[in-house]
C-alpha cells in the first residue's frame, strides 16, 4: 500500500459577489458576480525518465521516503532518486540488480524492496538482506503488525520477531496486497480477490461481487470501502459487497484499471492504460493523461509524497504531478514572463516559437505563423486592456510597439492599403508556405478540389531595403484580427496624436478594400484566396455562399469603425448602402441558421472579434438592437463552450456580468505548460466521439477541460478530438488577454 498518513493543509478559495461573500474551493464556484483572487492550488508535471533503456524506464512500482527519496522497481533492478535531483541510482549492488517488483516504505521509514531473489531493507543507510520469504515475492505491504511479503509462493509477514510464514490459501498470481486495518490481508489476482486472516479466506470472484476476476489495484478510502480495479473498472466494496462500480460510464478512461491508491487529501486515484483520474469525496473527478502529464499514458503505481504530490510510474519513466500555491496574478506573472522570453521577436511579433526537441523549452527559435498579424492584434487588445486596467506605461508602451507593427505589415507592402501576413528576416533559410512553381497540372487538379483556389507561387516578397521578407495572400481572419487590435488600442489606450496615426491608417485599408470593388487585392493585382467582401460575390456567386454571412458581417464593421474613427461619411453611406441595397444586414442574421456544412469554429472567434465594433461605433436604435440580439443569440449558443475570451467580450460590449464562473474555472485550470503536447481523446473510452457542433470536425461529446485540451488558440474548436506538436510552444496571449478584461471590468479584483 502506497499511502502513509500525511496532513495537507486544506486551501480554500474565497470568491466575493456584490451581495455575499462566498467560500469555495476549486471545484465548487459558484454564481459569481465578482471574483476576488485567492489561493489555488495550481497543479503541474515533471518528468523523471529512469534510462536510455526501455526496460529500465518501464516502472513497476514506486514509492517515496520520509526524506522525499523516490524509490522503483523496474524489470531491470530497483533504483533510488535523491530529493531534489533528477539522476537515478541503483539501490542495490549491480551484481543483484535484475527483475524487480515492488517497493514499501514501512513504519519506521526503512524502505523494503522485492526482486527476482530477494527482499531487502534499508534502514540506517544500510541495506541488508531479510531471509525467510521465498523469492520472488510480487507485492509488499505494511501494515501495524508489520510488512507482509507476497508471490507465487505464498505470504510472509516480517516484523521485529522475525518473519512468519501466513497459510493463506491464495492463488499464485499476486497483484496487489493491502492491510484491512484488522491484522488481515486484501490480496488482488488475476482470478479475483482473497480476503484473508487468522479466521480463514474468502475468494470473492463471482460477478455480482466483482466485473470481472482480474484484479489489479486495490485501496482503502476514507470510509474503509475497498476499490478493487482491474479488468472493466472499479468495483466498490464494502464488508465483502459490492456497492457500487465505475467504469467508463463514470470516467474511468480505459477498460484496464492498473492501479489504485489514495491520497493524502482523501482523493481515490485511478491507474489505467490511459492515464489516472482521480475521484473527489464529493463524487467529482478529473483526468490527467498525454505527455503533458504523464511520461505515458499507461499507469501502473503511485504514491504520495509528504506534501500531497503525486509519483506516477508509468511504462517510460516516472511523472510527478505536483501543486503550488497560486493566484490568478501570479499565474499572470508567469504567462507574462514566458511571452516576454520567448514568443516576442523583432520588431513586435506576438507569436508560437519552435522548439529544437519535442517538449524542450531551453532550446527554441521563433518562426512566422500564417496569422502572426492576427494573434498580434490580440496581443495588441491585451496590452490595451492592461494598461486600461493599471494605467501602466510598460503597457502603453508595448501596445504602441504592437500597433507599429501592424503597421508596418501594410507599409512593408509599399501599396496604398494592402497589408502583409507576416514579416520575417530576409536571413531566415525557412519560412512556413514557401514559394513554388506550380504545374498546369497541379493547378488543374487544385482547381477541381477547390473552385476558388488561387494558384499563388510568389508568396514571399521581399521588402524595398531587402532586410525582410513578407509574406502576401491575406485573409479575412487577418484583417478581422487587425480591427480587434486597432478598436481596442483606440478605444483604451492611444492619445490624440497616436489617435490620428490609428485613423489614418484604418481609413487607409478600408479605402484600398473600397476601390479594389470589396475585396483584399493583393500586389499582383488580383484578390487574396479568402480576401473577399463584395456582394457580387457573397451575394451572386455560389462558390461563396459558405462564407456570405461572416463576410457580410466583416464589411459592416470595416465600415463602421472607419467611419467611427474618421467620422468621414463616406464610409457610413457604403455601410448603409451594403445593408439597405445589397442585404448585408440580412446576410449577417442568417449566421445562427447557416447550413452545417459551413459552420468552423474558426468563424465564432471572427465574430466574436468585430461585435465590440458595432456595438459601440452603431448609434441608430434599430441597428444598435439588432447587433445587441445577435451577439446576445451567440452567447445562448457558445456559452456551452467555456470560452472566456467570448465570455469577456460579452460582458464588456453588453454591458453585463455573465458567465464569470466558467471563465475563471478555465483561467485556473489552464496548465503553466504551453507545449503543444499532442492530445488524443479518441484513446479514451470514457467520451462519445460525435461530429457536433462542427460537422466536418471529429469531436467528443463533452467539452474537456483546459488541462487536457491540446494548447489553446481561440481559433481552434475546443470540442476537437485530437491536435497538437510537441515542437511548437504556444503563445500565452490566449490566457492573458481574458485575465486582463476581466481585470478591467473589475470581474477580476
Amino acid at each position: 500500500m502506497k499511502y502513509q498518513a500525511l496532513c495537507i493543509l486544506p486551501f480554500l478559495i474565497f470568491f466575493e459577489s456584490c451581495k455575499q461573500k462566498q467560500v469555495a474551493n476549486d471545484n465548487e464556484i459558484t454564481n459569481l458576480l465578482s471574483y476576488k483572487d485567492s489561493t489555488f492550488l495550481q497543479e503541474y508535471h515533471q518528468a523523471y525518465p529512469v534510462s536510455n533503456d526501455v526496460l529500465t524506464n518501464e516502472v513497476r512500482s514506486i514509492i517515496v521516503d520520509a526524506k522525499g527519496n523516490v524509490w522503483i522497481a523496474t524489470p531491470t533492478g530497483v533504483f533510488m532518486k535523491k530529493e531534489g535531483q533528477k539522476d537515478w541510482l541503483p539501490a542495490i549492488p549491480e551484481a543483484d540488480q535484475g527483475p524487480s517488483f515492488s517497493v514499501e516504505v514501512d513504519l519506521q521509514s526503512s524502505v523494503w524492496m522485492s526482486t527476482w531473489n530477494s527482499v531487502y531493507r534499508f534502514k540506517e543507510n544500510k541495506l541488508e538482506r531479510m531471509p525467510g520469504a521465498e523469492s520472488p515475492v510480487s507485492a509488499l505491504s505494511v501494515s501495524a503488525e508489520g510488512v507482509y511479503a507476497v508471490g507465487p509462493h505464498g505470504v510472509w509477514l516480517y516484523n521485529d520477531k522475525g518473519c512468519e510464514k501466513k497459510n493463506y490459501p491464495i492463488a499464485r498470481s499476486v497483484r496487489d496486497v493491502i492491510s484491512d486495518g484488522q491484522e488481515g490481508l486484501w490480496i488482488a489476482s488475476d482470478v479475483g480477490l482473497y480476503h484473508s486472516n487468522a479466521k480463514g479466506t474468502n475468494h470473492l470472484y463471482k460477478q455480482d461481487v466483482v466485473l470481472s476476476a482480474y484484479i489489479h489495484g486495490i485501496a482503502l478510502d476514507d470510509h474503509k470501502k475497498l476499490w478493487a480495479g482491474g479488468l472493466g473498472g472499479v468495483n466498490i466494496l464494502l464488508q465483502e459487497k459490492r456497492e457500487k462500480v465505475l467504469s467508463v460510464e463514470n470516467g474511468i478512461p480505459s477498460n484496464n484499471v492498473n492501479c489504485i491508491r489514495h491520497s493524502p487529501d482523501g482523493a481515490m486515484w485511478v491507474g489505467t492504460d490511459v492515464g489516472v483520474v482521480r475521484y473527489q469525496p464529493d463524487g467529482s473527478h478529473s483526468l490527467r493523461f498525454s505527455r503533458r502529464w504523464l511520461l505515458d499514458d499507461k499507469v501502473n503505481d503511485i504514491a504520495f509524497d509528504i506534501d500531497g504530490n503525486a509519483w506516477i510510474a508509468t511504462t517510460k519513466g516516472v511523472s510527478a504531478i505536483k501543486r503550488k500555491k497560486m493566484t490568478l496574478a501570479a499565474k499572470q506573472n508567469y504567462f507574462y514572463d514566458v511571452l516576454m522570453r520567448r514568443h516576442i521577436r523583432d520588431p513586435w511579433i506576438a507569436g508560437q516559437c519552435r522548439l529544437t526537441l519535442p517538449g524542450d523549452t531551453t532550446r527554441w527559435k521563433p518562426e512566422d505563423d500564417d496569422n502572426d498579424g492576427e494573434f498580434t492584434g490580440n496581443y495588441l487588445a491585451m496590452e490595451s486592456f492592461r494598461y486600461a486596467a493599471t494605467k501602466s506605461g510598460d503597457a502603453k508602451l508595448k501596445a504602441a510597439k504592437a500597433f507599429r507593427f501592424l503597421k508596418l505589415l501594410q507599409e512593408v507592402t509599399e501599396t496604398e492599403g494592402f497589408f502583409a501576413r507576416t514579416i520575417v528576416p530576409s536571413s531566415w533559410a525557412f519560412v512556413h508556405d514557401d514559394n513554388q512553381v506550380l504545374t498546369e497540372r497541379q493547378k488543374s487538379d487544385e482547381l477541381v478540389k477547390e473552385p476558388r483556389f488561387k494558384p499563388v507561387e510568389v508568396r514571399w516578397r521581399k521588402s524595398k531595403d531587402g532586410s525582410l521578407k513578407w509574406k502576401g495572400d491575406t485573409s479575412s481572419d487577418e484583417m478581422c484580427g487587425h480591427v480587434f487590435g486597432y478598436f481596442f488600442y483606440y478605444q483604451l489606450v492611444a492619445d490624440e496624436p497616436e489617435k490620428v496615426i490609428i485613423r489614418k491608417h484604418i481609413a487607409k485599408i478600408v479605402d484600398y478594400i473600397m476601390s479594389h470593388h470589396y475585396t483584399f487585392t493583393d500586389i499582383d493585382g488580383t484578390p487574396t484566396r479568402w480576401g473577399m467582401w463584395s456582394p457580387d460575390k457573397l451575394n451572386r456567386d455560389p462558390e461563396w455562399l459558405p462564407d456570405r454571412s461572416l463576410n457580410s458581417m466583416e464589411m459592416l464593421s470595416y465600415l463602421k469603425l472607419a467611419y467611427y474613427v474618421t467620422s468621414n461619411e463616406k464610409y457610413q453611406r457604403e455601410y448603409l448602402r451594403l445593408i439597405n441595397e445589397e442585404g448585408y444586414l440580412k446576410n449577417m442574421e442568417n449566421i445562427p441558421n447557416q447550413n452545417a456544412a459551413w459552420y468552423v469554429y474558426y468563424d465564432v472567434t471572427m465574430q466574436v472579434y468585430l461585435y465590440p465594433i458595432l456595438l459601440a461605433a452603431e448609434k441608430d436604435p434599430a441597428l444598435r438592437k439588432f447587433y445587441e440580439n445577435h451577439l446576445d443569440n451567440l452567447m445562448k449558443r457558445h456559452a456551452i463552450d467555456k470560452n472566456p475570451l467570448i465570455n469577456f467580450i460579452y460582458c464588456y460590449t453588453r454591458n453585463k456580468n455573465s458567465e464569470l464562473q466558467p471563465s475563471i474555472e478555465f483561467l485556473m485550470d489552464t496548465p503553466l505548460d504551453l507545449v503543444d503536447w499532442p492530445i488524443d481523446h479518441s484513446k479514451r473510452e470514457d467520451v462519445k466521439i460525435v461530429h457536433e457542433p462542427v460537422l466536418g470536425d471529429i469531436q467528443v461529446k463533452e467539452l474537456p477541460p483546459a488541462s487536457i485540451r491540446a494548447t489553446v488558440r481561440w481559433d481552434k474548436n475546443p470540442w476537437g478530438v485530437n491536435g497538437g506538436d510537441p515542437q511548437v510552444e504556444r503563445e500565452p496571449v490566449f490566457w492573458l488577454l481574458p485575465y486582463w478584461m476581466g481585470r478591467y471590468l473589475k470581474m477580476i479584483e
